[in-house]
């Protein structure tokens, strides 16, 4: 069974192509299921979009939904066409969030921290001038973030969990291992998953997120795993499925998930 839960498309601001050239890429590329899942909306914020360039709209956040759930039932003999949406995760914000996806008949939400301290995980900057104990504790923060978004309720996938790796790749090398080893500890035990999410290649890290050393303790924990491609135009689809399903069987995984109205649907590796 072949499935991509992490897709965007043109709402977002920052990607190619309509909800329904996903879907097609997927028939194409031999998917069974593919997930939509665009860049929801800055909730929490007065204005009604204030970074087109990152998310769309709050006005657009249920013709979103209506479009995949009607292009669910046009591609239903096709394919399965699951409503996802990723989901920014700021704390102090949490329950606006709940609460605005509430009322929708989503599959899963991923929750994804791509901020911190107000500053953008991509953010090549955001590590000048930092000493290592600087840089330590900005990583330990990071991981403090996933796990409480592990902890929130509102997420069944967390997204791109070493993501910060992006565009600053000594990140994988900041000593911070109990952080990290205790957020995949808390992901466990929350029954969730994280995704194995192939759009670090197109970043300076150049590999997917998150590293195979990440990969081997979340194995250890019993953390689950999915897989996303993160495409942002439709001929990344499935990008790298057979290769990221190769090395989770040599990692020691037997299975991976998908999700399908908020429930695990184990797949075997």
């Amino acid at each position: 069974m072949k499935f991509d839960l992490h897709t965007h498309h043109i709402r977002c601001g920052h990607a190619e192509g309509c909800i329904e050239d996903y879907i097609l890429a997927a028939i194409e590329a031999g998917l069974q299921a593919i997930g939509i899942s665009d860049h929801s909306p800055y909730f929490a914020h007065p204005d009604e979009q204030p970074h087109p360039g990152i998310a769309m709209a709050r006005s657009e956040f249920a013709r979103y939904v209506d479009e995949v759930l009607r292009l669910k039932e046009v591609y239903k003999d096709r394919i399965e066409v699951l409503l996802g949406v990723e989901s920014d995760f700021f704390p102090e914000h949490a329950e606006i969030y709940r609460a605005a996806y509430e009322p929708y008949p989503f599959d899963y939400i991923i929750g994804s921290v791509h901020q911190t301290r107000g500053v953008s995980i991509f953010n090549r900057k955001r590590w000048k001038g930092l000493d290592e104990k600087r840089q330590i504790e900005e990583k330990v923060h990071y991981y403090e973030l996933i796990r409480d978004s592990a902890r929130s309720g509102i997420f069944q996938i967390l997204g791109h969990i070493d993501a910060m790796k992006g565009y600053y790749p000594a990140f994988s090398d900041i000593p911070a291992h109990e952080a990290v080893d205790e957020t995949l500890r808390v992901i466990a035990e929350c029954g969730i998953a994280i995704e194995v999410n192939t759009s670090g290649k197109t970043k300076d890290a150049g590999g997917w997120y998150p590293s195979d050393e990440i990969l081997e303790r979340a194995r250890y924990f019993g953390v689950n795993v999915t897989f996303g491609s993160d495409a942002h135009k439709p001929s990344r689809v499935g990008d790298e499925w057979e290769e990221v399903r190769t090395r989770l069987k040599e990692i020691g995984f037997d299975h991976w998930v998908y999700y399908r109205r908020k429930q695990p649907v184990r797949v075997p590796l």
